[in-house]
């Protein structure tokens, strides 16, 4: 879903699509008063309302008393905002949205980790997204919480450890993985190591990413 930005003075109001997000709707509604428009509403799909320009940014209180004013003038006509509402649709058309999610934590039941990736144990998980570590006592994560990114580290029985992110710039998802060879001598032969870690990463896609089933492309070489 793409935001929107309702403006005026040109030859008839007229909308514009921005990102999803406060900051790419500030950025336009900015470009707009520059050209000398005038911004009269802004709105994403995450029940995120903008009113006039006072503020550049997400504003339910703006927006609140907004709607208040508008119940205010109705009441006078004796109409409540729903029935102003069917006279909109009856004007424009009705408009009607469905959202969702899925979540991507649910393994063999709901808010649970995978225990095994294929072949390969996991011995422990930090969902940087969640604030979720299971190599601390407390299972919470050292590093910062990120909510707006999608990061989760795996370390294996075997010493690897894997990282699956999304890029916050560019339509990909990452993938990051190292294993420390052991400092035993005879433990650190360099063409098992690297058999075992090219064997890991090709179960943590197929088994996590599903390239395959999800359309997934791999980086030209």
């Amino acid at each position: 879903p793409l935001s929107k930005v309702v403006n005026s003075k040109v030859a008839s109001s007229a909308f514009q699509e921005t990102l999803p997000g406060f900051k790419w709707i500030g950025s336009r509604i900015k470009d707009l008063l520059e050209k000398g428009k005038e911004v009269l509403f802004a709105f994403e799909e995450s029940i995120g309302f903008l009113c006039g320009t006072s503020v550049l940014d997400k504003d339910g209180v703006s927006a609140a008393v907004v709607i208040a004013e508008m119940a205010s003038y109705l009441e006078t006509s004796n109409v409540t905002l729903k029935e102003q509402l069917s006279k909109v649709y009856e004007k424009y058309g009705y408009h009607m949205s469905k959202t969702s999610y899925f979540l991507l934590r649910n393994f063999e039941s709901p808010k649970e980790y995978p225990k095994f990736c294929g072949k390969f144990a996991i011995l422990h998980i930090r969902d940087v997204t969640t604030g979720y570590d299971s190599s601390q006592p407390n299972k919470q994560s050292v590093l910062p919480v990120s909510k707006s990114s999608q990061m989760i580290t795996f370390t294996f029985q075997n010493g690897c450890v894997a990282t699956l992110r999304t890029s916050g710039t560019e339509p990909k998802i990452k993938y990051y993985a190292e294993m420390c060879a052991s400092p035993v001598p005879g433990q650190s032969d360099t063409a098992l190591l690297e058999e075992e870690l090219k064997n890991l990463i090709e179960a943590l896609i197929e088994n996590f990413l599903e390239p395959s089933k999800n359309g997934l492309t791999w980086r030209s070489v």
